[in-house]
C-alpha cells in the first residue's frame, strides 16, 4: 500500500497552492487567537471583579437614599421609603440582603471628659446587626444598663483630628484613645431626659453615622419618640458588585442615589464588556471565515484533481479510502494551529497576570478552562466541517 499511497500525496500535492494553504491556515489560527483572547479575557475579568483576592468588603454595601430635589424641600415625606419600595429593592438580581436604617426620634448631645472640651449636638442611627463590619462582644444593650456601646465612622473621628483640633490647638487622639474614654451622652424630648456613658467599641468604613444597638434605639424611640414608628430614609444594600452597570441604571430610574465612588466603576466595567464582546464577535466571524476558506480550499483539491480521483475511483480505489487520506492531509495542519494558538494564548495570559500583579490586581496565570473547552470546540468543529466537505464531493 505504499507505493499507492505516495501516488495519492503526489496527485493530491498538484492541486495544493502553497499560498492557498497558508492563507487558510494563517486565517484559521487568527481567529483562533481572536477567540480564545476574548474569552479569556472574559475569565480574567471576572475573576478581577469577583475574586477573593481582589474583593474590597467595604465596597460590597451601599447606603441608599433618595435623591433631594428643590420640589421636595419642606415635604420630609417624600424622602422617606415606604415597604413596597423596600420590597423591590430587595427582589432585584443584584440585591443579596437590604435592610432599614433607623434615626433617632430624640434629640443626642455628646460632652468628651477633660481637656478635649468637646460637646457637641448628635444623633443615633441603628442598622441590622448583618450589615454592620464591626465585630465586638460589647455590642449589645438592654433596658437598665448605663453604657450605650457606640461606633463611629472613621471619617469623622479624621475631621476631628484634622479639622477641627488642629483648628482649636486641642490634641488629637488615636482610635485606642478614643475607645479607652467615657462620652457623656444626654437623650432627651423636651423636659424629659436620661443620661448614658457612651462607650466606643470600633469604627467603621462602611456606614458613615453614629451607630447604636438597635435594641437601644427602639426602646429610646418609644421612651423619647412621638409614639410613632418613622419611614426609614436611608436604606442599606449588601450587593456582590457595587460597579454593577444594571444597578446603577436602577438608582438612576428611580431617584436614588449612594456613594458615587463605589459605583464610579460602572460606565469603565461597561466598556471594558463591550470592548471583550467586540473582540468575541470578531473572532467569531473571522472563525466563520476561516471555516469557509478551508472549505473552499478542500472542494478547490478536489475539483482540481478530479479527473485523477475519478481515475483511482475506477481502478477500484474506495471513496472511504480517499476521505481517510485527505483527513489524515488536513487534521494534523489544524490540530497544529490549534496548539500554537493555545500556547500563544497562554504566554499572553502570564505575561498579564504579571502585569496586574505589579499593580496588586490578581488574576491566574494559566488560561481559564472555558478556553481550553472553546479550543476543543473549535477544532471539533473544524474537523466536522472538513469531513462533511469531503464527504459531499468523493460520494
Amino acid at each position: 500500500m505504499h507505493p499507492f499511497f505516495q501516488l495519492l500525496k503526489k496527485i493530491i500535492q498538484t492541486g495544493i497552492g502553497k499560498s492557498r494553504l497558508l492563507m487558510a491556515t494563517a486565517g484559521l489560527g487568527i481567529a483562533m487567537v481572536l477567540l480564545l483572547i476574548a474569552i479569556q479575557a472574559h475569565t480574567n475579568f471576572y475573576q478581577l471583579l469577583y475574586g477573593r483576592q481582589n474583593q474590597n468588603e467595604s465596597a460590597d454595601f451601599l447606603v441608599v437614599n433618595k435623591k433631594i430635589t428643590n420640589a421636595m424641600m419642606g415635604q420630609s415625606d417624600k424622602s422617606m421609603f415606604t415597604a413596597e419600595e423596600l420590597q423591590t429593592i430587595k427582589q432585584q438580581s443584584f440585591v443579596e440582603a437590604a435592610g432599614y436604617i433607623t434615626s433617632s426620634q430624640f434629640k443626642v448631645t455628646a460632652a468628651a471628659p477633660g481637656e478635649l472640651q468637646f460637646y457637641t449636638d448628635m444623633f443615633f442611627e441603628s442598622v441590622p446587626d448583618s450589615f454592620i463590619d464591626v465585630k465586638n462582644e460589647e455590642w449589645k444593650w438592654q433596658e437598665g444598663d448605663g453604657v450605650i456601646p457606640i461606633i463611629l465612622p472613621n471619617d469623622f473621628l479624621n475631621l476631628y483630628n484634622f479639622g477641627f483640633a488642629l483648628s482649636q490647638d486641642l490634641p488629637q487622639v488615636s482610635q485606642e484613645t478614643v475607645k479607652n474614654l467615657p462620652v457623656k451622652i444626654t437623650v432627651s424630648r423636651g423636659l424629659l431626659s436620661s443620661q448614658f456613658t457612651g462607650h466606643i467599641v470600633g469604627f467603621s468604613d462602611r456606614i458613615s453615622s453614629f451607630l447604636v444597638p438597635a435594641a437601644f434605639m427602639d426602646w429610646a424611640n418609644n421612651r423619647y419618640g412621638n409614639g410613632k414608628a418613622a419611614a426609614p430614609s436611608r436604606i442599606v444594600i449588601k450587593t456582590s458588585d457595587p460597579a454593577n452597570p444594571t444597578l446603577v441604571k436602577f438608582l438612576d430610574d428611580h431617584g436614588y442615589t449612594t456613594n458615587q465612588d463605589k459605583i464610579k466603576y460602572s460606565k469603565t466595567k461597561l466598556i471594558v464588556q463591550t470592548i471583550v464582546s467586540v473582540i468575541g464577535f470578531f473572532g467569531i466571524v473571522l472563525l466563520l471565515f476561516a471555516l469557509l476558506v478551508f472549505s473552499m480550499f478542500i472542494q478547490l483539491i478536489i475539483a482540481s484533481c478530479k479527473k485523477e480521483i475519478q481515475l483511482l475511483v475506477m481502478l477500484g480505489t474506495a471513496p472511504a479510502q480517499l476521505r481517510r487520506y485527505l483527513l489524515r492531509q488536513f487534521v494534523p495542519l489544524y490540530v497544529v494551529t490549534g496548539i500554537v494558538a493555545v500556547l500563544l494564548v497562554a504566554v499572553l495570559q502570564w505575561v498579564a497576570a504579571r502585569a496586574l500583579a505589579a499593580h496588586e490586581m490578581v488574576v491566574s496565570p494559566w488560561p481559564g478552562i472555558g478556553m481550553w473547552i472553546a479550543a476543543a470546540v473549535v477544532l471539533l468543529l473544524v474537523y466536522f466541517v472538513n469531513n462533511r466537505t469531503i464527504r459531499k464531493y468523493l460520494d
